[in-house]
């Protein structure tokens, strides 16, 4: 006899209900009504600015559950979201969660995608004050819409760079792009129980097949599956004002310059030799006879942050490096001429534009 497990359309709607919130912390004080009645209410946070972002994931576009953990579609769903408040220097409070799920979804898939989103929900103090389930005839989509909190004079937008300012990177790039890569040529095995982000071992972390390449193939991975918003890292450029202008590297480092630069009004010229190409990126690259500093450079999904700062300011930037949770690497400059140039030891050259969602 063959079991069948069970599905999302074993389950009523207050039945998937009950399995998020039981995920979930107590609600704070500040969220007079949260998941339950057909809106939330929260006080509003003192002297403070709101900053509201929204942001979708949708199988097939943005990831593949033919790779893709169903943990990691919950974290990854969240975590874009962050990256967008890290890049507006805000602090996380709450996000909505709005869920258009297939009735054959397994209901354990549904209980790790939840557990890997209120994971690191928990981890950022972000609570979920409630959203919407709806059945999808097609793919699963996943959408979060997240409220962070800024003072008013610390907020961080893109327009505020100025020419001589300094372009700024934190943590390292391209390995998200190696690691999808990877995945797509199959490069990644699953494995049960492998322990990762923040201990939960119901995650499936994909695992090369052979330890000779493990030191390649199963960081750039775990950083395309797992990637990390910069919560803290934003929240202290904006604190101290040390950030001229700021954005996420959702579609990458290339796409984030010539962003920063039009909204500038201004040009840039960025060092290929000190771009910080994740190093087992870089030998995947080098591997595939690809260009590391462009692959690395154009491809997206690093949530790295991009910004500017003023050379006068280096005693704040240095102190939001003490204080952060990511290394900073200095990658260029911003100049009076509007061209966007990578320069290499061969010249300057034009630099490519990043991905873009609709061409």
């Amino acid at each position: 006899m063959t079991l069948v497990a069970d599905t999302v359309a074993d389950f009523t709607e207050g039945g998937l209900i009950a399995r998020i919130q039981e995920r979930l912390p107590p609600a704070p004080a500040w969220m007079v009504v949260g998941i339950g009645d057909d809106a939330a209410v929260v006080e509003p946070a003192r002297n403070r600015l709101e900053v509201l972002s929204v942001d979708a994931l949708v199988e097939g576009v943005h990831f593949d559950r033919a790779f893709t953990p169903p943990a990691a579609v919950g974290h990854r769903a969240l975590a874009v979201n962050l990256s967008d408040l890290a890049a507006m220097g805000a602090a996380p409070r709450l996000a909505l969660l709005s869920l258009a799920l297939p009735a054959a979804l397994p209901i354990a898939d549904f209980d790790q995608m939840i557990s890997g989103l209120t994971a690191l929900a928990a981890r950022h103090r972000v609570h979920v004050a409630g959203g919407n389930l709806t059945r999808s005839p097609g793919p699963l989509m996943i959408d979060v819409t997240v409220v962070g909190t800024v003072k008013r004079r610390q907020a961080l937008t893109r327009g505020g760079a100025r020419p001589g300012d300094e372009l700024w990177v934190t943590g390292t790039i391209g390995a998200a792009a190696a690691g999808l890569q990877m995945l797509k040529a199959g490069k990644g095995a699953t494995t049960e129980g492998t322990e990762t982000n923040g201990g939960h071992g119901q995650n499936r972390l994909p695992c090369p097949p052979s330890s000779s390449v493990s030191s390649v193939v199963a960081p750039c991975v775990h950083r395309y599956l797992y990637p990390e918003p910069r919560v803290r890292i934003g929240s202290l450029l904006g604190r101290n004002r040390a950030a001229t202008a700021c954005m996420d590297l959702s579609d990458g480092l290339a796409d984030g310059v010539h962003q920063i630069a039009e909204a500038s009004g201004v040009g840039a010229i960025i060092d290929a030799g000190a771009l910080p190409v994740e190093s087992a990126a870089r030998e995947w690259f080098d591997r595939r006879g690809t260009d590391a500093v462009v692959a690395a450079a154009t491809c997206g999904d690093d949530y790295e942050l991009l910004f500017s700062v003023r050379p006068r300011d280096g005693r704040r930037l240095a102190a939001a490096l003490r204080q952060g949770d990511a290394p900073l690497t200095r990658v260029g400059q911003c100049t009076v001429d509007r061209a966007v140039i990578l320069r290499r030891d061969s010249g300057d050259h034009p630099l490519p534009r990043g991905y873009a969602h609709f061409r």
